[in-house]
């Protein structure tokens, strides 16, 4: 078997549990050196506890691989400074980060409060930012690095009480672009992948209809580990030349998803009016609208 992150220093944040677990677990096999990071907290951030973080480290060297713990905030730009010096005190280098942490505070617009709203970007958002700038320094040093940031098709495509969430895995697109094109010189590569799995954040979809109960029966049979591979492979040197792409992962399913361009053009030579705007461009236009969809209008068959 191939060890294809060999003596590699791997970052995965939200580790303690589902993907970020998983995907720790296959760095370590890989052949990673992983740093576990996990605050142990309920989903919506509440509480904290190194237990979690402490549990994927004890099955990393229970089979033989090495791994340490961190329950260091993602959120908070010291401690995620903290969080990268940590694995170069213990290990002597980075070479990879797995942005994974996040939390759900999901609730309709019109009764969303502002704490709702910055409590979920503090942490999607604003972390994946925190952990990605303390890494850059070392990645450009090295000339060498890969990050991989999970976005979520609430944002690419839409969901329904989720307009935090949405707004920050959105925003991560946006931030791992700029990412992958400030650092191209230095061999610093940036990717998103959009993971689809039964963890504790989709279990959390509401189960006292006919329709959330069907969600839910087919959403159990979208596996956790399943994310890993793709993950890791996108860490190893073999993807040095996949960099500003946004991927997708649902069971045995690997997607690429298109990132946004122009697709219909209206011209008038003598300039817009509001009239003309009114009578012209937008009915042109709208045969090409979006209609609004939700992923689970887009993503209409079951996971193979």
């Amino acid at each position: 078997m191939t060890h294809w992150l060999k003596d590699k220093v791997i970052i995965v944040t939200g580790s303690g549990a589902g993907v970020g677990k998983e995907i720790a677990l296959e760095a370590a096999r890989q052949g990673a050196r992983v740093v576990v990071n996990d605050l142990g907290v309920s989903m919506d951030g509440a509480g904290g506890s190194a237990g979690p973080a402490q549990q994927t480290v004890d099955q990393i060297c229970a089979a033989g691989g090495e791994a340490i713990a961190n329950t260091d905030s993602v959120a908070d730009w010291s401690a995620a400074q903290r969080i990268v010096q940590q694995a170069l005190d213990v290990y002597g280098r980075v070479d990879g980060l797995v942005n994974n942490a996040g939390n759900l505070r999901d609730v309709i617009f019109h009764k969303m409060q502002e704490e709702d709203f910055d409590a979920v970007v503090k942490v999607h958002l604003k972390g994946c930012f925190n952990m990605a700038r303390a890494v850059a320094p070392h990645f450009k040093g090295q000339e060498t690095g890969a990050i991989v940031h999970m976005t979520s098709t609430s944002g690419l495509i839409g969901n329904v009480g989720q307009a935090n969430y949405a707004a920050a895995k959105m925003g991560i697109i946006g931030l791992s672009k700029s990412i992958a094109l400030d650092m191209e010189r230095f061999g610093v590569r940036s990717n998103c992948i959009a993971p689809f799995a039964f963890t504790r954040m989709v279990s959390s979809i509401p189960t006292d209809t006919p329709e959330g109960l069907a969600r839910t029966q087919v959403n159990q049979r979208m596996e956790v580990a399943k994310i890993a591979p793709f993950t890791c492979a996108l860490l190893t040197d073999r993807a040095r030349d996949v960099t500003g792409q946004i991927f997708g992962v649902r069971n045995n399913e690997i997607y690429l998803f298109s990132q946004p361009r122009p697709i219909r053009t209206a011209h008038r030579g003598d300039g817009w009016t509001v009239d003309t705007c009114l009578e012209v461009a937008l009915p042109m236009l709208k045969p090409s609208f979006f209609p609004l969809d939700k992923s689970r209008d887009v993503f209409t068959w079951d996971p193979v």
